[in-house]
């Protein structure tokens, strides 16, 4: 039977892979944090008179602060939010999300990026988050893993998840790798939509309440159900990527 390893580079016409880099987004991967993302969001937008629901933020996961402001704006009022809105109720998100975080890492995250680095390989962070609360603390949290010169924030790109660019960028990030060169490790099915359209192998891990079709219907090559998971896989998964 063709693995999925093995489709993916028959789909795009790769003989090999050729891993330098892993690419890792953060809520949901490496801090088990979305549920006060979405709490923030739902409580914020309740406080602006703006319908949503606590659920579908774990949709939104991956979207800049300003487009997931403008997306409910635009479905509510019909326009387009102000730069004023945007900023002003993303103020106050941040504000909530910093009050509610317990800043709990996902089990097994330090373990599988120490994983990914015991084998030579750079861990890139690729997130569409802004929150300084967290990414204050990678240093803290995930000791000498990530260079600061080699991460994609919020605050790096024009276009968020679910357009290719974060992971482009990533790419890029990482001395101008192609797409056989990395692998992206995934929750959020606007973060595997934008790895994919990047052209990069993208494994997701399904740590929120979403049912996992929806990673795989993002077009996720792998779906496993924790880091761990993740972490137990590693070695067969270096086997079959060539990582020596």
């Amino acid at each position: 039977m063709t693995s999925k390893f093995q489709e993916y580079l028959e789909k795009h016409n790769y003989s090999n892979f050729d891993i330098k880099a892993v690419l890792f987004d953060m809520d949901g991967v490496l801090y088990d944090s979305m549920k006060y993302h979405s709490k923030s969001w739902y409580q914020t937008m309740t406080e602006e008179g703006i319908n949503a629901t606590p659920e579908e933020f774990y949709l939104h996961e991956g979207r800049t602060g300003g487009n997931t402001i403008n997306l409910l704006i635009e479905r509510m009022h019909g326009r387009k939010a102000t730069e004023d809105e945007k900023q002003r109720i993303y103020k106050r998100k941040s504000e909530l999300f910093t009050l509610y975080n317990d800043g709990d890492t996902i089990s097994y995250a330090y373990d599988m990026l120490q994983a990914v680095k015991n084998k030579g390989l750079e861990c890139i962070l690729v997130t569409g988050s802004g929150q300084p609360s967290l990414l204050g603390k990678l240093d803290e949290n995930f000791p000498n893993i990530f260079q600061k010169d080699k991460m994609v924030t919020a605050f790096d790109v024009k276009h968020g998840k679910p357009h290719p660019e974060p992971y482009l960028m990533g790419l890029e990030k990482g001395n101008k790798l192609i797409p056989h060169q990395a692998i992206v490790v995934e929750n959020a099915p606007m973060g595997v939509e934008s790895a994919v359209a990047a052209g990069i192998f993208t494994i997701a891990i399904n740590t929120g309440p979403l049912d996992e079709q929806v990673l795989w219907d993002a077009g996720a090559n792998i779906v496993l159900p924790s880091m761990k998971a993740l972490f137990d896989n590693w070695p067969n998964y270096c086997i079959e990527l060539g990582i020596n």
